[in-house]
């Protein structure tokens, strides 16, 4: 018998994996997906891979969008060791430090921006020098930044800068707003996975034991969760664990398992014959997540990597990178990045920016013009809020996933200004000696009609679900998790991961849900918090009259 049990061997899974078995505890990790060996996942440049794969990916999709012309949208979530942070692009972000405090005023006590911070800092090897009062230089997670050699990425900084925005030298320090460069868990050439940081050295230095099984729920006795009923080796069995059961298996995967374990919405549980255990109709609700869409650019200049999307370039591209660890294979390519505010009235960033120097999708097909070059954007705190619930009682029965996405007219205008807003910046003098024309939407789509039809058919996931199983006060009937992640109405099982946010970040999730992982494993050890660090964003002053 273990101490603990944590199902999902992904972001949080593994920082809790870590400090649990650091504290000398003993741990089970219980994760369905394989190995992450192999090039496709250590490799930085070919992240387009791993998500398309099915061996890596759980493979699930959405329902057909309303609001998007019935659109079906991959959702793609990590079944590997490593979880999502293995298949993902590796970008950096922690998120604005009021999106922790909103989090607290939504009753997730103690999870205000002073309090994450420390954690931050904790999983955190910074390769930046300098900043020792925002950024953490010994911790687990490297982080670091890509060598910005392809002209594009400092025309891109430039052009905001023209644009009347500010560059901002660390985002994930005092000052998210503005263009600069973007940050990568990229470490010596390789993919820093949650796996590569955590979980190899917490089987290595401290015995945490891994078994590949899927789990089919909590096992709860008399209100209590005392193990694990799982599928392994064509088998079904019970792990039990000494002290308590932690799920970490992805904002997607955990209500589904809650649910199948009689926790959930007593309604929707006695549809699928499941007895109620605790009900919880907050259970899959709360979905939120990123969308974005490509604006690609034809290039004047043969500087992009158009010249390396081929066999012989990426064969090239590969072999150095095995060989030496170096070159384009090890840069994620998204090296310059830009956070700004939509409209004067908004206190902080809520439109991110991704620049990368080839125009291609994220499954890995090159636009038809050749050398050219895209920015992913996208509203952060959209107002759709979508739901995921059971298909059947069949634990191997993929969830019911509604997002919900451009429910609201406010999301549409948001989307709007997105797009032209980022004409404006690519109209920069530092792109003239670039920008040949827009390739897509393209010139003509211009009137709010026109850009609303090319959002419908275009729109993607940035890949960001989180909020299914939030945190908040124990009296709140739609709050999942009290404010030690304690699932509220059994003992001895908590939620630890993306699940439990009660908005979305600004940004990419990899970061806050690693962060969920170690702040948790405090929690669960009985600690004392790591003491608040009270440091002040800084803040457009004129926010409230300017947009920039």
């Amino acid at each position: 018998m273990f101490d603990y049990i944590i199902v999902g061997a992904g972001s949080a899974g593994c920082a809790m994996a870590y400090r649990l078995g650091e504290a000398g505890r003993s741990v089970l990790v219980i994760e369905h997906g394989g190995t992450d060996a192999g090039p496709f996942i250590q490799m930085p440049a070919a992240l387009s891979y791993p998500m398309n794969m099915g061996i890596y990916d759980w493979g699930l999709k959405t329902e057909p969008e309303p609001h998007l012309d019935g659109r079906v949208l991959a959702t793609p979530r990590g079944k590997v060791i490593g979880g999502s942070s293995s298949i993902n692009g590796m970008v950096y972000v922690r998120g604005h430090a009021r999106d922790f405090d909103h989090w607290a005023e939504s009753g997730a006590t103690g999870w205000g921006f002073a309090d994450v911070l420390p954690y931050f800092k904790r999983m955190e090897n910074w390769h930046v020098p300098g900043d020792v009062e925002w950024r953490g230089h010994d911790g687990p997670l490297h982080v670091t930044r890509g060598p910005r050699s392809n002209p594009l990425f400092n025309a891109f900084i430039e052009a905001g800068r023209q644009a009347g925005y500010p560059v901002t030298d660390d985002y994930n320090g005092a000052a998210q707003e503005g263009f600069g460069p973007m940050e990568a868990t990229i470490w010596q050439g390789r993919r820093w996975s949650a796996a590569n940081a955590y979980l190899r050295p917490a089987m290595k230095r401290f015995g945490v034991q891994l078994t590949r099984a899927l789990a089919l729920k909590v096992v709860i006795e008399e209100g209590r969760a005392v193990g694990v009923e799982v599928q392994r080796r064509g088998g079904r069995e019970v792990i039990r664990a000494g002290r308590e059961v932690i799920l970490a298996a992805s904002s997607l995967n955990t209500p589904k398992l809650l649910m199948l374990s009689g926790i959930g919405s007593a309604a929707h549980l006695a549809e699928h014959g499941i007895p109620v255990v605790a009900d919880r109709p907050g259970v899959g609700q709360n979905l939120q997540d990123h969308l974005e869409v490509y604006m690609q650019f034809a290039s004047l200049q043969p500087v992009t990597l158009f010249k390396h999307w081929n066999l012989r370039g990426k064969v090239s591209i590969g072999a150095q990178w095995l060989f030496t660890g170096r070159g384009l294979g090890a840069s994620n390519q998204f090296e310059a990045c830009a956070f700004i505010r939509s409209k004067p009235g908004v206190e902080y960033p809520d439109i991110q920016y991704h620049f990368l120097p080839i125009a291609v999708r994220y499954d890995g097909k090159a636009a038809a013009e050749g050398h050219g070059f895209q920015v992913h954007v996208g509203p952060m705190r959209s107002p759709s809020r979508g739901s995921v619930t059971l298909r059947s009682a069949d634990p191997e029965a993929p969830p019911v996933i509604r997002f919900n996405y451009m429910s609201t007219e406010e999301d549409w205008q948001d989307f709007r200004r997105c797009v032209r807003l980022t004409r404006e910046i690519f109209g920069q003098e530092a792109f003239k000696p670039f920008v040949r024309h827009e390739i897509q939407p393209g010139a003509a789509c211009a009137s709010d009609a026109e850009i609303d039809a090319f959002i419908r058919e275009h729109v993607e996931s940035a890949y960001h679900p989180c909020g299914t199983a939030r945190i908040g006060r124990a009296d709140d009937p739609m709050a999942v998790v009290d404010p030690e992640c304690r699932v509220i109405g059994v003992e001895g099982l908590r939620v630890a991961d993306s699940s439990i946010f009660p908005r979305v970040t600004n940004g990419n999730l990899n970061a806050p849900s690693i962060m969920v992982g170690e702040k948790a494993s405090d929690h669960i050890l009985g600690r004392t918090p790591l003491a608040p660090l009270n440091l002040e964003p800084v803040t457009n002053p004129n926010w409230r009259t300017a947009q920039r």
